[in-house]
């Protein structure tokens, strides 16, 4: 066959995160995921809540709020936009979930600069990411994997995104590490090592091939305003001053005293 008239070479399946996400190794990284965003958002209280990416996923699932969406570029996002550049009013948003948000940007800097712009303060924001000083980070290495995700993504380590969240004016309110089963592929294998997860939080705690992070941003020199009844409460509350008849006190002194020597007697 002449080279011209040769078939296209396949092209291997284009595979998203959120696909990556229904096979066994991205189920066992999900049920994780899930547990740590529920146990953090449930108690963020106030009207407005983000998701940035992963529209597939509801990570606000338990969370209160009576505006929840999600935000992104991809088919099923409530509001179309780049990360960098997310049309929300400043200071008007309570509570931003980053779920690998930052691995997958060409300027993961900007977008946490954008979140710190439209969360309200003590407002909050919860970070999932990839660990690259471990065996998940050195899956990227492997020739095979090395375009598919989320091998293909860009990790960033902890001590980085620490670094950024506090030049950002974040304060860390909750953290810990997941995911010290080695990336399987297979479910048996993953079944097999499952031990490895118990022994990790105390043998090898920096070795979690996923991160996660609570923050909550600060503004230098704000204070909270209590309600007023709250001090009306502690005014009822309070001892009264008895008054005294303090010239009733005086003539008890002045009788109650022995007369000294040499003092004639009253």
């Amino acid at each position: 066959m002449h080279p011209s008239f040769a078939p296209p070479e396949p092209r291997p399946p284009t595979v998203s995160l959120s696909g990556w996400f229904d096979s066994p190794l991205g189920q066992y990284l999900l049920q994780r995921e899930f547990a740590f965003f529920d146990a953090e958002v449930v108690d963020a209280f106030g009207f407005h809540a983000l998701q940035f990416g992963l529209p597939d996923l509801d990570f606000l699932r338990l969370n209160r709020m009576s505006h929840r969406a999600t935000i992104g570029c991809e088919p099923g996002s409530v509001v179309r936009a780049d990360f960098c550049e997310v049309p929300i009013a400043t200071a008007s948003v309570d509570l931003v979930v980053l779920p690998h948000t930052l691995e997958f940007s060409q300027n993961p800097h900007q977008v946490l600069r954008e979140v710190q712009r439209i969360l309200v303060p003590e407002g909050h924001i919860v970070i999932s990411g990839f660990n690259p000083w471990s065996l998940w980070g050195a899956a990227r290495w492997l020739p095979k994997d090395a375009q598919l995700p989320p091998w293909c993504g860009q990790f960033i380590s902890l001590p980085r995104i620490k670094d950024w969240l506090a030049l950002l004016g974040f304060e860390l309110a909750a953290g810990r590490m997941g995911a010290y089963v080695p990336p399987c592929r297979g479910e048996t294998w993953l079944h097999r090592l499952r031990f490895l997860e118990l022994a990790g939080d105390r043998w090898w705690p920096f070795a979690g091939g996923v991160y996660f992070l609570h923050a909550i941003k600060r503004i230098p020199g704000a204070r909270l305003i209590t309600p007023k009844w709250r001090m009306s409460v502690a005014r009822k509350k309070a001892l009264a001053v008895v008054p005294q008849n303090v010239s009733h006190v005086r003539d008890i002194s002045c009788h109650s005293r022995r007369p000294s020597d040499g003092e004639p007697e009253l």
